[in-house]
C-alpha cells in the first residue's frame, strides 16, 4: 500500500494502523540506520552493485527491520517471499522455497534471485532453520532474517556462517522528530484533524527509539481526542500516559534492557532493584518463562558454588510458573529473585567452563590417558585400556593422586575456588584435606 493511497483517500487505507499507512515505499523515505544504508555503508554498497548477500537484521522492535527487507527487494526488483516464524512450520518453509525457485524459471521468470524474509527468525526451531540451509547454499534465495535476540545464540551456526549480521539501532530523537514531521504532513487522517506539533519531547521519550511505538502513541491520541485542530503537546501526552501506562512504557527501554538491569541487580546483590526491574518486565508484557529462564541462568552464573541451592530455588520457581500459571506465578518468581539477589556470589564455575572451552578449542583433540579409557573388549584390554587405573575408594580419604588430564594439559587449572559462600568454602577445605590445595597458612 503506497502513501499515495492515503493522500488520495483510499477507503481501505484509512482503516489501516497509522504505522502501516506510513510504511515507506522507497529507500529514500526510510528513516534511520544510515550506518547500513548510506551509499558508502555495507548495505548501500551492495545496492550499488545490485547484489545482496543473505543477512540477519538484529535490533530492537520498531527500528525498521521488516521495512528495510521489503525496500531491499523493491530496490533490487527481487521477488519477495515472507514467513513469520511464529506461525510457520517446516512444510511452510519448503513450500515457499519451491515457490521462490519456480519464480525464476521460464521466459517471464524473475532475473533477480528471490528474497525470503523470515520475521522473528530466532523463534524457528533447529529443524526449521536446517530446512533453509540447502536453499541458501544453492543460491535459490537470498535469506533476510529479522530478530530481536542475539543471533549468536538463536541462529544455528551453519546458517549464521552463511549470513552477514547487521545491527540496527534504536532511532535517535532527531530521527523520530523527522518521522513525526513527515507523518503529520502526509497522513490523510492527521491532515483532516489539522494536527500540529506544539511540543514533542514527551512523545519521543515515551517511544524510546521505537518508530512503531511513536506512531502507535500518536494514533492513540488521535483516536482518544476529538478537538480539531489536534495539538500534540507534552501535557497531552502525559495525560494520555496516565490512562494507558503499559502502552506508553515510560522511558521506552526495551525488554532486554530491563532483563539486563534485572540480572545486573541480582549480581550486585540489590534485591530492591532486582525485583523492580522484574516488575518492569512483567508490566511490559514479558513472558514469565523468559524471566524464569534468566533467573535460572543467573543462579548458575552469578551465585554458582557460593550457594548451589540458588539453582534449585530458581528452577523450582520456573516449574512453579508453568504449574500455577499467571498471575500467581509472579509470587514464586519474586521469591526466587530476592533469594538470588541476597545470596553470596561466585562465578567460579562460569569462569572454569569458559577457560576449559577456550583451552579445548586451541589445544586440539588431546587423547584420553590410557588408564582412564574404558576397556569394553578384550582387544582394548590388551592394548592397555584401563591399565594402571587407581580406584579412589580403595585409598585413605577415598582419594589417590593420579593423572586425569591429558599430558599437554597437566599444568592447567580451570577451576579457581572463590571463598565467598559457605558451600564453596567447604569445597576449598575438602581440596586442602586431600592435598589438591596447599594447607591454609597459620595466622
Amino acid at each position: 500500500m503506497a502513501i499515495s493511497d492515503v493522500l488520495n483517500g483510499n477507503s481501505q487505507a484509512k482503516y489501516q494502523p497509522l504505522a502501516e499507512r506510513m510504511r515507506p515505499q522507497a529507500l529514500s523515505a526510510y528513516v534511520g540506520q544510515q550506518h547500513l544504508i548510506a551509499p558508502d555503508a555495507p548495505i548501500g554498497r551492495m545496492l550499488s552493485t545490485g547484489q545482496l548477500t543473505s543477512m540477519i537484521l538484529w535490533g530492537p522492535p520498531g527500528v525498521g527491520k521488516t521495512t528495510l527487507a521489503e525496500l531491499l527487494a523493491l530496490s533490487t526488483k527481487a521477488p519477495f517471499f515472507k514467513l513469520s516464524a511464529t506461525g510457520s512450520g517446516v512444510a511452510d518453509v519448503r513450500k515457499v522455497l519451491a515457490e521462490a525457485e519456480e519464480s525464476t524459471k521460464g521466459l517471464f521468470g524473475a532475473s533477480t534471485r528471490p528474497i525470503l524474509f523470515i520475521d522473528e527468525i530466532h523463534r524457528f526451531s533447529k529443524s526449521q532453520q536446517d530446512s533453509l540451509l540447502s536453499a541458501v547454499e544453492r543460491g535459490i534465495v537470498t535469506l533476510i532474517g529479522a530478530t530481536t535476540e542475539n543471533p549468536s545464540f538463536e541462529v544455528i551456526r551453519p546458517l549464521l556462517s552463511r549470513c552477514q549480521v547487521f545491527v540496527l539501532h534504536s532511532l535517535t530523537a532527531e530521527e523520530l522528530s523527522q518521522l513525526l514531521e513527515h507523518v503529520v504532513k502526509s497522513d490523510s487522517v492527521l491532515i483532516a484533524r489539522k494536527t500540529q506539533l506544539e511540543s514533542t519531547d514527551k512523545l519521543i521519550a515515551y517511544s524510546g527509539g521505537d518508530a512503531r511505538k511513536l506512531l502507535n502513541i500518536l494514533e492513540m491520541i488521535e483516536i482518544a481526542t476529538s478537538e480539531t485542530p489536534l495539538i500534540i503537546s507534552n501535557s497531552l501526552v502525559e495525560e494520555m500516559a496516565k490512562t494507558q501506562p503499559a502502552a506508553f512504557d515510560k522511558g521506552g527501554e526495551m525488554h532486554y534492557d530491563f532483563a539486563s538491569a534485572m540480572i545486573k541487580s541480582i549480581r550486585g546483590s540489590d534485591p530492591d532493584a532486582a525485583i523492580y526491574w522484574m516488575a518492569r518486565l512483567i508490566e511490559g508484557g514479558e513472558s514469565p518463562r523468559f524471566i524464569a529462564r534468566r533467573l535460572v541462568i543467573s543462579a548458575a552464573e552469578d551465585i554458582g558454588l557460593a550457594n548451589p541451592q540458588a539453582l534449585v530455588v530458581a528452577n523450582a520457581a520456573a516449574q512453579a510458573v508453568d504449574f500455577v500459571g499467571w498471575p500467581e506465578g509472579r509470587i514464586p518468581l519474586a521469591e526466587a529473585i530476592i533469594y538470588l539477589a541476597t545470596s553470596p556470589k561466585s562465578n567460579s564455575a562460569y569462569l572454569a567452563i569458559d577457560k576449559a572451552l577456550s583451552f579445548s578449542r586451541h589445544s586440539g583433540n588431546l587423547p584420553v590417558p590410557l588408564h582412564l579409557r574404558n576397556a569394553v573388549t578384550s582387544l582394548l584390554e590388551e592394548l592397555g585400556y584401563g591399565d594402571g587405573y587407581l580406584y579412589p575408594h580403595d585409598f585413605p580419604k577415598h582419594y589417590v593422586a593420579q593423572q586425569y588430564l591429558p599430558e599437554e594439559a597437566q599444568k592447567e587449572q580451570f577451576y579457581m575456588p572463590q571463598e565467598v559462600g559457605a558451600p564453596e568454602r567447604a569445597i576449598v577445605e575438602y581440596l586442602r584435606f586431600i592435598g589438591k590445595l596447599p594447607p591454609r597458612e597459620k595466622q
